[in-house]
């Protein structure tokens, strides 16, 4: 595989091979809790991080670790952690970079779970979250001091679609000395952005989204690049002996691989938020797709919001493609391929307008998700986001009349007609 470059042969190719006691060619369903062992020394190598192999699917699985070499491939990443959903990824990243009493940058613009795992969850461990204007990212830098152990941002923040300077960030934490984490989901496992690029140093994945692509499972990632020190001082979890396992140094003993291995050793050996091997063998079959679904997507996005900047009924339109978004620049610097595959608009009409013109798509499926086939329309404000004060809200770029769209591979003049006929009373 090393001899292959190009994204779309690595979709399909990385992490496996053919099976040599079967020649299966397809990835094989490794549908097992547990593993055999050699002998007992062979256990306790195991056990002891001294070889690799698997011991329980709860830890690795020959399935899963297929998805994990293969997305760390397309992310340009030495080491990828497939584990069951994408916010079990930042739970895991995070309390693997911190402790109780540190601090994590971050812009208010997130997702909504994300934001409430933050202000609600996390914060109850200790770690405090600090928000920055994202109108004013360069007040980052008065932000951070010496418990500051990351900056999170999101490719595309899924509320305003607020697309980051990524190399000032990069930068700036080169600077400092701590970690830029990425959630690379609207990244689309890379098609769009490559985080590794631009120095990140770890990335993380809702792999529910583009990666599988078909709505129909569950599956998060935490994948890191090996380009950050961890051995600045400030992060001696990784750097110093670890009791858990006879004192081994993860930096020394793992090198680039230090982060993820760590995550799993101890965090999902103890929270046990393992990815099943069925749902790994879903994902690896959307990825092979992937750049297709993902193009397909992207140009279908960029017409409707061309076109419901059009329509009488339509306020306002927020998608990175428009000249008129404020990231807009930003997206054309940073991005291949396109601009995303979700966008906002605003109806001219009320709430009870609003909510009579979602009941009346028929094409469109109302539901919170996005990254599917299908094209999905939801209201933030009252789900995703539902969780926020209104002042937060706003502040995230999302108002009552909000409605979000994740746009599929349909044929776009169905897509539009589905829409003409919801917007007739509005």
């Amino acid at each position: 595989m090393s001899v292959f470059h190009h994204f779309e042969t690595i979709q399909v190719h990385a992490g496996h091979t053919q099976d040599p006691a079967t020649g299966a060619c397809a990835t094989p369903l490794y549908q097992t809790a547990s593993f055999c062992f050699d002998n007992m020394d062979h256990a306790a190598r195991l056990f002891g991080l001294q070889q690799e192999g698997h011991i329980y699917s709860r830890l690795s699985n020959p399935t899963v670790a297929v998805l994990e070499e293969r997305v760390a491939a397309l992310e340009q990443c030495t080491a990828a952690l497939a584990v069951s959903s994408g916010q079990a990824a930042h739970f895991l990243a995070f309390q693997n970079l911190a402790a109780p009493g540190d601090n994590i940058l971050t812009f208010p613009s997130l997702y909504g779970g994300t934001h409430t795992l933050f202000r609600d969850r996390l914060s109850h461990l200790g770690l405090e979250f600090r928000f920055v204007p994202n109108k004013y990212p360069k007040t980052a830098a008065t932000l951070i001091d010496e418990r500051t152990k990351a900056l999170f941002i999101e490719t595309i923040a899924n509320s305003d679609y607020h697309v980051p300077d990524f190399d000032y960030l990069a930068d700036l934490c080169s600077k400092h000395r701590i970690p830029l984490v990425v959630d690379n989901t609207f990244g689309g496992g890379g098609y769009l952005f490559q985080p590794a690029r631009h120095s990140a140093a770890l990335i993380t994945h809702s792999a529910t989204k583009w990666l599988g692509g078909h709505g129909n499972s569950i599956a998060g990632i935490l994948a890191e690049t090996g380009t950050f020190d961890w051995n600045s001082g400030r992060f001696p979890q990784l750097s110093e002996a670890c009791a858990s396992y006879n004192n081994i140094n993860f930096v020394e003993a793992f090198g680039n691989k230090a982060f993820c291995t760590r995550a799993r050793a101890l965090f999902l050996r103890d929270f046990g938020c393992c990815l099943s091997p069925f749902n790994a063998l879903l994902i690896l079959q959307g990825i092979e797709t992937l750049s297709l679904r993902m193009q397909r997507a992207m140009d279908n996005t960029l017409e409707l919001a061309h076109w419901l900047q059009s329509r009488k009924e339509v306020d306002s339109v927020s998608y990175p493609g428009l000249q008129t978004h404020p990231s807009h620049e930003n997206a054309k610097r940073y991005f291949r391929n396109g601009f995303g595959a979700v966008l906002s608009f605003t109806l001219k009409g009320d709430r009870k307008q609003t909510a009579g013109f979602v009941e009346r798509l028929q094409l469109i499926t109302h539901l919170v998700n996005v990254g599917d086939n299908k094209t999905l329309i939801a209201h933030p404000a009252s789900t995703t986001h539902g969780q926020m004060s209104e002042g937060e809200l706003k502040t995230a770029g999302i108002s009552p009349g909000t409605l979000r769209l994740s746009v599929g591979i349909e044929h776009i003049d169905d897509i539009k007609a589905d829409l003409t006929q919801a917007l007739k009373n509005v």
